[in-house]
């Protein structure tokens, strides 16, 4: 398949060559494409919900997200930065989030920080939280292992009561006995 000679000839076979280079051009495109997708790609800006904006509706991406505006409905992302005038009503869940504005509903992250100014009604899932000075927080505050999944660790305990029919028939069997006694 390759052989040394046409690599070591002298000129003639070069020029040769040359007009069949613009033929292999094309081919050297893709492959100069092919290692541009193999190469990481440059990780796309976050999309700027503006504050002359409102979203009834909810929102969902793999990337990262900062509202500014106002949204009636539930946000999913990679990110969540929610500026300080913005207010969202529904459900957020994102793996980080930051909350400088007003937020009306649940919260889920791996982690989320309120910041002085944040105004959240609402329960907060986490598995890290940071809440500094000045914010106002009004709900309950639990942490999972895995906030983003809506079963959490409730999917644990909830498989323990199939694996206990053992006890209930004890518990029959005591019951039978004490009926024989009485």
């Amino acid at each position: 398949m390759f052989s040394k000679s046409k690599i070591n000839e002298p000129g003639p076979k070069q020029a040769e060559a040359t007009p069949a280079a613009p033929a292999s051009a094309a081919p050297a495109a893709p492959a100069a494409s092919d290692y541009k997708s193999s190469a990481p790609k440059a990780k796309p800006a976050a999309s700027l919900l503006s504050s002359d904006l409102h979203i009834t509706g909810n929102v969902k991406t793999t990337g990262d997200i900062q509202v500014e505006g106002t949204v009636e409905g539930d946000i999913r992302a990679h990110l969540l930065t929610v500026g300080e005038t913005a207010t969202i009503k529904g459900e957020i869940t994102a793996d980080d989030v930051v909350i400088n504005g007003r937020i009306v509903g649940r919260v889920r992250g791996l982690k989320v920080r309120l910041t002085s100014t944040a105004r959240v009604e609402g329960d907060i899932i986490h598995k890290t939280i940071a809440i500094e000075s000045g914010a106002h927080f009004e709900g309950s505050v639990q942490r999972q292992d895995d906030p983003l999944n809506p079963g959490g660790r409730k999917s644990a305990p909830a498989a323990a009561p199939a694996a206990a029919p053992a006890p209930s028939a004890a518990v029959q069997a005591a019951t039978a006995a004490h009926k024989a006694e009485g």
